[in-house]
């Protein structure tokens, strides 16, 4: 089955949705990554001060030892904190000489990355990225110190000051929540802002293919003009269409009475003819040569303009009472033959086309139906639903008779202008050649097979939904 494809609609919201979904993602991106550098920045410079906070309440002895603070800032007494300080050299704590010291958050802590770690004075560093330890990841500030001492070299030292990674990354997802709120709402707001807009666009293509259904329907004669200008060309090119079917229309009933003059002169000779009085002999030759000359210009007529064609416009035709007025006929003509006709027409069976091309189809079919059967001709017409989005369902009817029936080797013969089933038979030959020019020009088929019902011949009309 063939993939419906997608409405203007759908086609500019989804192109929009496509970009739009690019276009936040990236900001998205963007702002993430600048707010991390910027909670990276701020983390920085709070390491830092911690780290001054610590050399301004520090000291040296005079043995050249580093001397901490008797208390630890606050940040730095809990271990939950996550706030941890060391100084890596010479320290003395309660008189106690140490090569390194720790606060005491950084007591319960296993093992802190790099704490051991010396610099030069003057030199500082900052982890940018979170170092791995025994007790999770942290970000490391260290700044290499050197403390004078009077007449002796400097005690050098170095003050690392760490903070537990989750403290960052928690205000980061805190920030990236509200960015996936923020823009989703945003996306879904422009998205249906879009929606209105391209619904606004596209109202005078929809006003169009409103108004061409009701063309269809036979409801409005032309499509209003009162468009766009980039659809009122278009508007205008329709109507002209329109306009050219209904004038080839009307070019086609031309013709037929060219045909119907045509055919009086004829037979006002043989009216004449009757009234005069002829000879039986004059009379005789007058007629027939006035009847070959009608048989002339029928088939002549027949052939050039029996097929309007398929109409796209054209209103439907109810297949019933059409048929009852041909079977009406036929039924006087073959009154010798007491032929019974039935019908099985489904009363919603219609025919999207000129009602003289419908006359053409059952009448050529069903006068062939009543010239070989032997007694009954059953006329079944039923509807096939047209597919979503089709403008109009299609048709399917059959002509059956219990007559001798065509054999398979020779319907395409029989099928073709001016070939007769039996020569003792009266007719031009061109009838079911008519019937396959309507339905060519209809887009329409005929299948020619033996009948299941009455065992004769069973002519099938199919029209496909449109």
């Amino acid at each position: 089955m063939a993939r419906r494809p997608l409405s203007l609609q759908a086609r500019s919201l989804l192109a929009a949705g496509v970009v739009l979904v690019a276009f936040l993602g990236m900001t998205g991106v963007a702002l993430d990554q600048a707010i991390y550098q910027t909670l990276r920045n701020t983390l920085h410079d709070r390491l830092q001060g911690y780290a001054e906070a610590y050399i301004a309440k520090s000291d040296v002895s005079r043995a050249r030892r580093w001397l901490p603070p008797e208390v630890d800032p606050e940040p730095f007494l809990s271990p939950d904190s996550g706030l941890y300080a060391a100084m890596a050299g010479p320290v003395e704590v309660d008189g106690v000489r140490r090569d390194n010291w720790r606060s005491q958050s950084a007591y319960a802590v296993a093992d802190l990355p790099q704490f051991d770690a010396t610099l030069k004075p003057g030199a500082t560093e900052f982890t940018t990225t979170p170092i791995d330890g025994a007790g999770g990841k942290v970000y490391l500030y260290s700044y290499g110190l050197s403390w004078p001492v009077a007449g002796k070299d400097p005690v050098l030292t170095t003050i690392h000051i760490a903070e537990d990674a989750k403290h960052l990354e928690v205000q980061r997802n805190v920030f990236r929540r509200s960015l996936v709120f923020t823009f989703g709402g945003l996306a879904v707001g422009l998205l249906l802002l879009l929606l209105g807009v391209v619904r606004w666009i596209l109202q005078p293509a929809r006003q169009i293919a409103i108004e061409l259904g009701r063309v269809e329907r036979g409801e409005q004669e032309q499509l209003s003009t009162d468009y766009p200008l980039e659809l009122k060309r278009l508007a205008g090119s329709i109507n002209d269409f329109i306009d050219s079917e209904r004038n080839s229309l009307k070019r086609y009933r031309n013709t037929l009475s060219d045909l119907a003059h045509s055919l009086k002169t004829p037979l006002a000779v043989v009216r004449s003819q009757l009234e005069s009085g002829a000879d039986g002999k004059e009379f005789r030759w007058t007629v027939l040569e006035q009847v070959g000359r009608m048989d002339s210009i029928v088939a002549y007529q027949l052939s050039r303009a029996a097929t309007s064609g398929h109409s796209t416009f054209a209103a439907p035709i109810l297949i019933e009472p059409h048929a009852e007025e041909i079977v009406s006929g036929l039924e006087k003509v073959y009154a010798a033959k007491k032929i019974l006709c039935e019908f099985d027409v489904d009363p919603k069976a219609q025919f999207y086309g000129e009602e003289g091309d419908l006359l053409e189809l059952l009448g050529n079919l069903l006068e062939n139906a009543f010239k070989w059967t032997s007694h009954r001709v059953l006329l079944t017409a039923r509807v096939i639903p047209g597919v979503p989005g089709a403008r109009r369902n299609g048709l399917i009817f059959m002509v059956e008779d219990d007559g001798p029936g065509i054999p398979a080797d020779k319907v395409e013969h029989l099928l073709q202008r001016g070939v007769r089933g039996d020569e003792r038979v009266q007719g031009h030959g061109i009838g079911l050649a008519i019937v396959q020019d309507l339905l060519k020009a209809y887009r329409g088929n005929l299948t020619v097979s033996k009948s299941e019902n009455l065992g004769g011949a069973a002519f099938t009309v199919r029209f496909a939904p449109g």
